[in-house]
């Protein structure tokens, strides 16, 4: 049961090199991509309900004795995001087939995008710190291979701006992890918890765990260092946009959510105090700037970083509801905000422009495109029944509950200037007339392999809204878990 957890990784690393041998015959390197999306979703789910049934799991990979090898742990909150990152990948290789070209197959698309999404995984699964440092690095740099891929020179100067800080969040992470390995003598997660609450010197320790907030906040776009995520995901193929958007700030918000649930949680009055600070700059910073723009990529790129500051304003708050709350949020948004940069993609290929002064009539050519923006674009402004309402609902109830009612205010307040947003995409790509000649005629539909993708995505927000009881006692356990990691350690320190 226990060598489950190595699936998740092994499998997109076996599948990435099966990909580089089909690299040069396009054709068969998709269907291998779409098998291997298929087989680690299935993996995935098979994780899931191990843990269902064992609550934790965890393996020390070469038989290492606690702590000093390399451990894999999952929970519930490690085994959803693995599950949601396999939804999302199955989801975009498929639409990979009708956005990504030949040239940028034989560049690498498909072994990058596969190793990324074994480094997701490895971040999520892993039970130790400096592990995680090292999925981040691999993630890095998948990322920058597939943003430089083709070698287009619009996309290189964003892309150096994404590493470059995302370097210096490296540097700073090393920095932190460095000091709290002085401090406490190890970096596993689990030893970790017991060790950090026994440090005599608070003072340093609240120090190293505000630095790694820093690191980990640049890797989220929490404000104020978020400038490097519109600054280079506008310029990407819908594909590549929807799993970036998708998934990568989250990896961040997975981090701050772990280390300040299991090793930082004594001088919560200044860690959690700076956590809810920046959560609402945030939130408000995204969602004003987003509210400016008119190209629909750049649009939807601050809404991640003004929806990350919820997930990060429910973490601050620190109570099994909030946590609850963040992580439905997460699910919502993962999926949500992909599904929108895929639908982006398709009325580009129809309008040919991301500018919404360029698109319109958009409702009366093409209905199922429609459909396919109205319900991830809803779910995002929180319209009831569908997954945002309840993300957005439950993080502010819990913020009442723990008496933040500023905090509470303010994400009711984003989450309207959110609809405004979305509102603005619908009047002016769906209703008002199209201000081009050469519009795609009514009569010609999008491909099969452009609309199966979004259209199950947009299921999924669907089914996540309508069943949200049995959703939200997971997410209850989840955060339970967080709070009271006795089972967590346990499973780590006893191997299994």
């Amino acid at each position: 049961m226990t060598n489950l957890l190595i699936l998740p990784i092994l499998l997109p690393m076996v599948f990435a090199v099966l990909t580089i041998l089909f690299r040069t015959h396009h054709r068969h390197a998709n269907t291998m991509a779409i098998i291997g999306a298929v087989l680690h979703l299935f993996v995935s789910c098979l994780l899931m309900a191990a843990v269902l049934d064992r609550k934790v799991i965890s393996l020390w990979v070469g038989s290492w004795p606690s702590p000093a090898g390399i451990s894999l742990v999952a929970d519930y909150l490690g085994a959803i995001m693995v599950l949601v990152t396999a939804v999302l990948h199955t989801a975009v290789v498929v639409y990979a087939r009708i956005d990504i070209t030949v040239r940028q197959i034989q560049s690498g698309f498909y072994p990058f995008m596969l190793l990324l999404t074994a480094a997701i995984c490895g971040a999520f699964l892993t039970g130790d710190l400096f592990n995680l440092y090292v999925w981040f690095e691999v993630m890095l740099m998948t990322s920058f291979g597939i943003m430089v891929m083709e070698n287009p020179a619009g996309r290189l100067t964003n892309a150096v701006k994404y590493v470059t800080l995302n370097l210096v969040s490296t540097m700073v992470l090393l920095t932190g992890i460095g000091l709290l390995y002085g401090l406490t003598g190890t970096l596993n997660l689990a030893d970790l918890h017991d060790k950090a609450a026994r440090v005599e010197n608070t003072a340093l320790l609240t120090s190293t765990a505000l630095m790694l907030m820093t690191a980990f906040g640049i890797k989220a776009a929490l404000f104020p260092l978020f400038f490097w995520l519109p600054a280079s995901y506008h310029t990407l193929p819908a594909s590549v946009a929807a799993f970036f958007g998708g998934m990568l700030t989250k990896v961040g918000v997975y981090a701050l959510i772990r280390l300040f649930t299991l090793v930082f949680v004594t001088q919560t009055h200044i860690t959690h105090t700076a956590l809810m600070i920046a959560g609402i700059l945030t939130m408000v910073s995204g969602v004003v700037t987003a509210a400016s723009q008119m190209d629909i990529r750049r649009i939807l790129s601050f809404h991640i970083i003004s929806q990350v500051g919820y997930m990060v304003l429910g973490l601050s708050v620190l109570t099994p509801l909030a946590l609850a709350a963040a992580l439905i949020f997460m699910v919502h948004n993962i999926i949500a905000k992909a599904n929108l940069f895929l639908v982006g993609g398709l009325m580009h290929r129809v309008t040919g422009s991301f500018h919404l002064t360029q698109m319109g009539s958009l409702y009366k050519t093409h209905g199922l495109l429609s459909l396919a923006f109205f319900i991830p674009a809803f779910s995002l402004a929180g319209f009831p029944p569908l997954s945002g309402f309840w993300g957005k609902l439950l993080i502010i109830y819990a913020c009442l509950e723990s008496r933040h009612y500023l905090s509470a205010a303010l994400a009711a307040l984003v989450g309207l200037l959110t609809l405004f947003s979305m509102v603005k995409i619908w009047s002016e790509a769906f209703w008002k007339p199209s201000p081009r000649s050469d519009t795609t005629p009514a009569g010609e539909k999008l491909s099969f392999w452009s609309l199966a993708p979004v259209l199950c995505l947009c299921l999924f927000t669907v089914l996540l809204g309508l069943f949200i009881e049995p959703v939200l006692q997971l997410a209850l356990v989840a955060g339970e878990q967080l709070l009271n990691p006795a089972a967590y350690i346990l499973a780590v320190k006893g191997g299994g």
